[in-house]
């Protein structure tokens, strides 16, 4: 019997975490692993890859106490499926939980407790979880965070995002380890070459889940600013009053012709290839997939040097097209990458090669 690896998220909406979760569990199961994705929710935008056991564990209490009891409420059901599971499947080798809800959740798992459990961290939590908290607020905030992660062990997906958690969160992990995410250079190549539903347009690109913190806002900003001779695509989704709202601030700059919200695509590869620059306009990124799918592509890109391990990925002669944390900073690295833009060489890009990320991955199987 093939030995057994599990993945716990909480949810496959279309959002980069998601992904590089399933590229993952991927790549693990073709290394000839049982490869397990336990969501816990039924949202899913993704295809689940061949191989991969794909199960849900769907809270569906509606209850007055639903919130106030909702994560002990939630392990619990969780813990029935993974019985049953585990029973399947046997017990996992290795168990990596994505997102911070679901490792409040894994943590209080009794079925868990004697698993060999990791954490994976994907963003900069001092930023996504406390930029917006002050006083005692921020401080409850914080011991929660703590609380959860104390004697646990912890992958990081960059060493920005592990300088955080211990620096700013303060938290007091067993282990500790960056990880960068996988990426198989020949399957994206090989998805770039597919039909791009907006050939024979010129474009600057971004692509991102509509988000506070991927500030689209301050894009559609720039980019009015930059005053190109060029349409700006926006790929992914989000929340209905961020879209309404970004719709509002396109209109206000009279770029209603020249923006396109073009919503969720499952693959924005050739559209990523055919840009002539893939831009983020974060305020915190733990480590962007896109510009590294961007750079697969030898697509150029332009970011906000935000707090996060954008400059893991930005190096060389990359780091010209870092641009400050506001809208006329980020216009001039779009007109910059527009006239003058960078030889992208296969050596920018070859630490995130998934084979080597693979590996780190089985060195966790404690043995």
């Amino acid at each position: 019997m093939k030995e057994h690896i599990l993945f716990i998220i909480d949810g496959l909406p279309g959002g980069g975490a998601e992904n590089v979760t399933l590229r993952l569990a991927d790549s693990l199961s073709k290394a000839n692993y049982q490869v397990s994705l336990l969501s816990l929710n039924t949202q899913l935008d993704y295809t689940i890859p061949e191989d991969i056991h794909y199960i849900a564990s769907i809270d569906n209490y509606q209850g007055p106490l639903r919130k106030l009891n909702e994560i002990n409420r939630r392990a619990k059901a969780m813990d029935k499926v993974l019985f049953q599971l585990f029973q399947q499947q046997g017990k996992p080798v290795l168990v990596i939980s994505n997102l911070h809800k679901t490792d409040r959740i894994v943590v209080k798992s009794k079925t868990l407790a004697t698993c060999n459990v990791w954490h994976c961290i994907h963003g900069i939590f001092s930023q996504s979880y406390l930029s917006n908290k002050s006083g005692f607020a921020y401080w409850i905030k914080k011991e929660k965070i703590k609380k959860v992660y104390k004697n646990k062990k912890v992958i990081c997906v960059s060493d920005a995002v592990g300088n955080d958690l211990l620096n700013h969160i303060g938290i007091q992990p067993s282990q500790i380890k960056t990880i960068y995410n996988p990426f198989d250079f020949e399957k994206i190549k090989a998805l770039a070459s597919e039909t791009n539903p907006y050939h024979g347009l010129n474009y600057i690109l971004h692509v991102g889940r509509l988000h506070q913190v991927k500030r689209q806002d301050r894009l559609i900003d720039a980019f009015a600013k930059a005053n190109l001779p060029c349409k700006l695509i926006m790929v992914g989704q989000g929340a209905k009053e961020t879209e309404e709202s970004l719709k509002v601030k396109i209109h206000e700059h009279g770029l209603n012709d020249k923006v396109i919200l073009a919503g969720f695509h499952s693959n924005p590869h050739p559209i990523i290839n055919e840009a002539k620059a893939v831009v983020i306009s974060s305020d915190s990124e733990g480590l962007p997939t896109v510009l590294i799918e961007a750079l697969i592509c030898h697509t150029p890109v332009v970011s906000t040097d935000c707090p996060g391990g954008v400059r893991e990925i930005m190096t060389g002669q990359l780091k010209n097209y870092l641009s400050e944390l506001d809208a006329d900073a980020l216009a001039e690295k779009i007109r910059l990458v527009y006239a003058t833009p960078p030889q992208i060489t296969d050596e920018l890009y070859k630490k995130f090669e998934a084979s080597n990320i693979q590996k780190q991955y089985i060195e966790l199987i404690e043995k």
